[in-house]
């Protein structure tokens, strides 16, 4: 299933958006009540989510994980060390398990990158057994990502392209207020309850935030691959007044929200 999302290199990944999946993942899996049986996580990345499963919760007794990019699979297989943990590349519209083969399936931060997310909530739902449970997250986009609508906002005011990047990445499914639980709905889940959590992007300076998005990877970093050097240093240049805003280069902090839903199959 294509995506918004340039995955190329899991160690740009990580950069950009592993070390802050990793944060998340905590309040999701508190949010999931997921502590045992046999999980899937669809939409693995590089294992942040798997990962942090694996050690909170000893009852598991299976947890597969698949993803689109096989870069993405290959370094956290390398990283794997839990033999109840499989990693497998997968397309989420069609997954490769017998129907009702797990007890709870999650997903973080994928499930709005997708094209075509209902087909991967019916796969979900396809896979999961009468009585068990589907929880997801995604950020909150438009209004909970404010170290990337800097970003966008100020490529925005002098490249049109960049206008289109940032309407693209504004409008991407079920990331606004009550998406995911119609999602949720619509493919017959109980007990359907939405919420919001917050968790801290923390930069230690310019370099650290402006860097990672040279590096090619995410939709901000498919962009910034577009263009030439000389557009690179002006966008890097408005970029860091925007990031210093006045204040000496150093450490900033920003808030990052994400819709969290979960439900239950009859």
């Amino acid at each position: 299933m294509p995506s918004t999302f340039n995955a190329r290199d899991a160690e740009a990944y990580e950069r950009v958006m592993g070390r802050w999946s990793r944060r998340l993942a905590g309040p999701f899996l508190d949010f999931a009540c997921v502590d045992r049986g046999a999980v899937l996580d669809v939409g693995c990345g590089t294992g942040s989510l798997t990962f942090l499963l694996a050690e909170r919760a000893p009852a598991i007794v299976s947890l597969s994980a698949i993803d689109v990019a096989p870069s993405y699979i290959a370094y956290a297989k390398a990283n794997n060390r839990d033999p109840r943990v499989v990693f497998e590349r997968a397309d989420a519209a069609s997954l490769p398990f017998p129907d009702a083969s797990f007890d709870h399936c999650l997903s973080l931060l994928a499930l709005h990158l997708m094209s075509e997310p209902g087909r991967a909530m019916g796969e979900m739902v396809r896979v999961t057994r009468p009585g068990g449970t589907i929880a997801g997250a995604v950020w909150d986009v438009r209004g909970g990502l404010p170290h990337a609508r800097m970003f966008l906002d100020t490529a925005a005011m002098f490249d049109p392209a960049a206008v289109a990047v940032r309407d693209r990445y504004m409008t991407v499914p079920l990331a606004q207020s009550g998406e995911l639980a119609a999602l949720w709905r619509s493919h017959g889940l109980e007990d359907i309850e939405q919420t919001t959590v917050s968790v801290r992007f923390d930069f230690a300076c310019f370099a650290d935030y402006w860097e990672p998005f040279r590096t090619g990877e995410g939709t901000m970093g498919g962009y910034v691959a577009t263009l030439d050097e000389a557009a690179t240093e002006q966008l890097g240049t408005h970029v860091r007044a925007a990031y210093e805003s006045g204040a000496e280069d150093g450490p900033r902090s920003f808030v990052a929200s994400a819709w969290l839903c979960r439900g239950r199959l009859p």
